[in-house]
């Protein structure tokens, strides 16, 4: 079954996750559409990270996941990347001992189309012209604002038609998770679809068109971004008001 137009790009029903005896995702469900911004928040250990490396196939789920209708649970993890799913992980998860250009040309090991390859290259570049100056630098001496540019910039390599996005702000100084939330928005104003968790809860919320809170598993609560950002609960637990 494909994608039509009235239904959604990612479908997620009843997912269920376990590490062993713990249960860490207790059957949430959610939805992303074409063209959105959709965050995922909650605090530490909320089930968040988890959720997404069901998506992508690294963590092993019940439930059901529909990417562009058809159903993602039976494919393997390095499959779903030539269906359209890219992941920028937590912790940046970057190659350290390739250099920046290898590790956006890794981005890429599924495609053949090289001179396209090189055009996506070059618009790494322009997005964040600090990569273009460490082109040649291995990866595992870039600062950490750096590695997360990198790690982006990798995951849209592939080409996606959805870009997870896992916690890009973290540990970041304010004026780059500002560059980096700048750069999330301008992506998604050229077409690109974002599932982004993420503990800065006021920017993540101030740039999605809907949000989802997760507390121990559960979808608590589900809304538009800006009005989850003035309810009075989600303020209270997640903005510090």
């Amino acid at each position: 079954m494909s994608n039509s137009s009235n239904s959604p790009l990612l479908e997620v029903k009843n997912l269920n996750v376990f590490y062993g005896s713990i249960h860490a995702l207790k059957g949430i469900s959610f939805h992303v559409n074409k063209g959105e911004v959709v965050s995922l928040i909650g605090a530490n250990g909320a089930g968040k990270t988890t959720t997404l490396r069901a998506i992508s196939g690294i963590a092993e789920a019940q439930g059901e996941i529909r990417f562009k209708g058809n159903l993602l649970n039976p494919i393997p993890a390095h499959d779903r990347v030539s269906l359209g799913l890219a992941q920028s992980p937590e912790g940046r998860g970057v190659f350290a001992q390739m250099s920046v250009y290898e590790n956006l040309e890794m981005g890429a090991y599924f495609r053949s189309d090289r001179a396209e390859i090189l055009k996506d290259i070059e618009m790494s570049f322009q997005l964040f012209p600090r990569l273009k100056e460490r082109a040649k630098q291995l990866s595992g001496t870039l600062s950490g604002g750096e590695q997360q540019m990198l790690a982006i910039c990798r995951a849209l390599m592939a080409r996606p038609d959805l870009l997870l996005l896992d916690e890009p702000s973290l540990g970041l100084a304010p004026k780059i998770v500002a560059q980096i939330f700048e750069i999330i928005l301008d992506l998604n104003k050229k077409g690109m679809t974002v599932l982004l968790v993420e503990q800065n809860a006021k920017m993540a919320l101030k740039s999605s068109h809907r949000a989802y809170v997760i507390e121990t598993g559960l979808v608590t609560m589900e809304g538009r971004g800006q009005d989850l950002l003035n309810d009075d609960n989600v303020r209270r637990s997640y903005l510090g008001a």
